[in-house]
């Protein structure tokens, strides 16, 4: 048997989030049929992850529907493995970067009117840890590249500055005229709400179930299996 896949997305108050990780499930079941895809929340929303864990037998795989390193896959993840003594969990690496994203995210763009030469503000919810910063960083940069060199500049709804409107305001003033947002957010919520209130234009859709996130996905998976298993424990770090 192969280990079940378990996404573990946030979780969010709006209801819209979870039916978005179903349906990018539906996509990974799509893709590889015989393989059990589970989906757990860290908070918020049902099923919760310790419950899912429980429910199994055997192995898993976490696979983080989260895009980048922060608090919540270097802390809460390796917690609830290690609270499942009775599996053989292994804990996937996040989203991003990753060049299937930075494809997601361009087709977001594009759907939403984007047009070559307009600028863009890549906003993502923000953490206090470095690591998640760089991740970030580093897909600003990708999607720049796919782009055609336009300017992508990062921007945080929470934790973290230049908040989205002050990257728009950052763009106006060295003369960008033509300015997007976007969303680099896995699903709709408040902070991208937020991030897309800030456009002066256009703003792009949360990834969603685009069908390079599944592809992700099941690239994340199959990268896990490939790494010798070692034990998981929590780091002690920041958010």
């Amino acid at each position: 048997m192969q280990p079940t896949l378990v996404a573990v997305a946030h979780g969010s108050r709006d209801p819209r989030a979870p039916h978005t990780a179903l349906a990018l499930l539906e996509r990974v079941r799509e893709l590889r049929p015989r393989l059990d895809v589970r989906l757990g929340h860290i908070e918020l929303n049902e099923p919760l992850l310790g419950s899912v864990l429980g429910e199994l037998r055997g192995a898993a795989v976490l696979v983080p529907l989260l895009l980048g390193r922060g608090y919540h896959v270097k802390r809460d993840l390796p917690a609830a493995a290690a609270g499942a003594a009775h599996l053989r969990v292994r804990i996937a690496a996040p989203l991003g970067p990753h060049p299937l994203l930075v494809e997601a995210l361009y087709e977001r763009l594009v759907e939403a009117g984007w047009s070559a030469g307009t600028a863009v503000v890549l906003a993502a919810a923000g953490s206090r840890d470095p690591d998640s910063a760089a991740d970030t960083r580093r897909t600003a940069a990708l999607l720049a590249e796919r782009l055609g060199g336009v300017p992508v500049v990062p921007a945080y709804a929470s934790a973290a500055a230049p908040s989205a409107p002050e990257a728009v305001r950052a763009l106006a003033a060295h003369g960008h005229h033509r300015i997007a947002v976007a969303s680099y957010f896995a699903a709709p919520g408040r902070f991208a709400a937020q991030s897309a209130a800030a456009a002066p234009a256009l703003a792009a859709a949360p990834l969603g179930d685009h069908p390079a996130l599944a592809r992700l996905l099941l690239h994340r998976y199959d990268e896990a299996l490939a790494r010798p298993a070692r034990p998981v424990r929590p780091e002690l770090v920041s958010a």
